[in-house]
């Protein structure tokens, strides 16, 4: 019997089955080297797998012996330690293999990225973006700043080249050398399965044609602050409150949920620092991510945001040193671009902007992208009031029909035909100044077209560009009702241009007193635009002095008032 015991104390401990040693040898646990075999039972009812690692005991049927052959407290203590010593080895190991896979897996997926423009670094195509030559990238990446390079086609950009690179805008029909339109919102469509904070653009200006309607799409169900910029292009004496009214409707409309509206000018900074105090509030350690359509300001956007936050948030001051290029050019943003901004954790990005097809930005030539870009506040051209181009004789007729059988070019860009409005009638444009606005006969329009074209309706510029031009191929017709003659009927908004009040009479045009009772209250127009351009009816944004004294507030239920999104300027 206490043979039996004496063998059983002096064979190797056993550990548990999932346990491995692969760098410990269990020969070291062996008091002594030769050991008698004998052939024990073993009764127990738990496998070695189930029991704790701290409770491991010598497995055997019989009792461990007494007298001198039984193991005393201190050999037990020893062989527990010696046990728990191995396994925490072994997990140590396993730890260490793991964090160093994950570290090689995170080198080989960055890459590094002009800090303009957000294109790959690339030294083997010059006309492509992101070219750097390599001299500079062998130089930079030997001291680990190739986060302050930029590329060759940014520094065209911000010395006023209009250099495009999304293939199928400006006429191009692309190459290697330029990246589609899906190429681009492929870049953005992580971001539905991401956390994170998404900061929406939207140009007053071209409010309809920049909104993107479907933003859902690219941002899942993330929370989204709506931010309007450009506000102070809108003409002189604008009542904010009835703007900020108008664009709330305008989203509710449209039933886009956001957290809320704010109207924002990168140029003055107005708007700015509630922006930045919305997302120091709302980001929660998430990455904030700004989107917005081609050319809305996203760049500019950040750049003043930056300027805001850097008077607080030393990060941000120090991100200022390397901002993202602005530029006229649609698609002057090529890929993602992570600036460090926050000093307590998560990154804004300045994403490339999303283009669409229905913009006039897609079909106009490169070289006059700069003339569809507002500079200064808008002033709104009245029609009648505008040149009108017409044979003598013509302008006694006009006063006294009003605007029937009148067509009006806006540039070379926009046609519309008067059909049938009141004599009162009167259409006030608003958009880019360098746009000439021309009115004449119906009948004598096409050949007036075709022979101004390129010389008085700009753009496009010069008469090469107007032999490649496509002209005004789609057109739709208008049936405008309105119910108060005193107030605008409606917008008639032009994708990536402007937009056009139509306003049903007109006192200060000197037109005798007409009893409007008796009239249809309907206006019928056609417009004419180049073929993917689009058309949005809308109801009319209050501008100026007189926006004020029309404009309407809607009187909301209490459910209204909880649900609505608040509005800051």
């Amino acid at each position: 019997m206490a043979l039996k015991t004496l063998s059983t104390f002096l064979s190797p401990l056993p550990l548990p089955k999932h346990y491995t040693l692969s760098i410990f040898n269990p020969v070291s646990l062996n008091i002594y080297r030769k050991s008698t075999p004998l052939s024990c039972k073993s009764t127990h009812s738990h496998s070695p797998s189930q029991l704790p690692l701290s409770d491991t005991k010598l497995l055997s049927s019989e009792p461990e012996g007494t007298g001198a052959a039984s193991p005393t407290r201190g050999d037990r203590f020893l062989e527990r330690q010696q046990a728990d010593e191995a396994a925490k080895l072994l997990i140590k190991e396993i730890k260490k293999t793991k964090k160093k896979t994950k570290k090689v897996l995170k080198v080989n997926t960055v890459t590094a990225c002009c800090y303009g423009c957000g294109a790959p670094l690339q030294t083997s195509e010059v006309d492509a973006p992101g070219y750097v030559d390599m001299d500079t990238y062998e130089l930079k990446k030997k001291h680990h700043q190739l986060r302050t390079i930029l590329c060759g086609r940014c520094r065209l950009l911000s010395h006023g080249h209009m250099i495009t690179a999304v293939g199928g805008n400006g006429g191009y029909s692309g190459g290697k050398q330029f990246v589609s339109a899906d190429e681009l919102r492929e870049k953005l469509s992580h971001l539905r399965h991401e956390k994170a904070l998404i900061v929406k653009l939207v140009d007053i200006v071209d409010f309809n044609g920049s909104f993107l309607s479907r933003v859902r799409d690219l941002a899942g169900a993330n929370p989204i602050i709506l931010v309007v910029t450009k506000v102070d292009l809108l003409p002189k004496g604008t009542d904010f409150n009835c703007v900020g009214d108008w664009v709330v409707e305008a989203i509710t409309k449209k039933k886009l949920n956001v957290l809320s509206v704010h109207l924002t000018s990168s140029k003055s900074l107005v708007g700015i620092a509630g922006v930045a105090s919305e997302i120091q509030k709302e980001k929660k350690g998430r990455d904030v991510y700004i989107l917005g359509s081609a050319n809305v300001g996203k760049s500019a956007f950040i750049s003043a945001l930056l300027k805001m936050m850097a008077q607080r948030d030393p990060a941000a001051a120090a991100a200022q040193k390397y901002k993202p290029i602005q530029s006229a050019v649609p698609g002057t943003t090529l890929g993602p671009i992570q600036i460090d901004a926050f000093l307590g954790g998560g990154k804004l990005y300045d994403t490339p902007g999303v283009h669409l097809h229905h913009r006039q930005a897609a079909v106009v030539h490169s070289e006059d992208l700069p003339i569809l870009a507002p500079q200064s506040r808008l002033r709104g051209q009245s029609f009648p009031g505008c040149q009108v181009s017409s044979k003598n004789g013509m302008a006694g007729k006009f006063n006294s029909n009003g605007l029937n059988g009148f067509s009006i070019f806006w540039g070379g860009l926009v046609r519309i035909d008067v059909l049938k409005v009141l004599p009162e009638t009167c259409l006030t444009f608003y958009g880019p100044k360098k746009l000439p606005i021309h009115a004449v006969p119906t009948h004598e329009a096409d050949e007036f077209y075709k022979k101004e074209l390129g010389v008085l309706l700009t753009p496009p510029t010069g008469k090469d560009r107007a032999g490649e031009w496509r002209g005004l191929e789609t057109v739709q017709q208008l049936q405008i009702n309105f119910e108060d003659a005193e107030r605008p009927a409606s917008d008639v908004a032009i994708s990536g241009l402007g937009w056009i009040t139509i306003e049903p009479r007109r006192e200060s045009l000197g037109i005798s007193e007409s009893n409007f009772a008796e009239r249809t209250k309907e206006l019928h127009i056609a417009v004419h635009v180049p073929k993917p351009v689009e058309i949005f009816v809308r109801p009319s944004i209050p501008v100026g002095k007189a926006g004020a004294e029309w404009y309407q507030y809607r009187e909301l239920t209490e459910k209204e008032e909880e649900i609505r999104p608040k509005w800051y300027f």
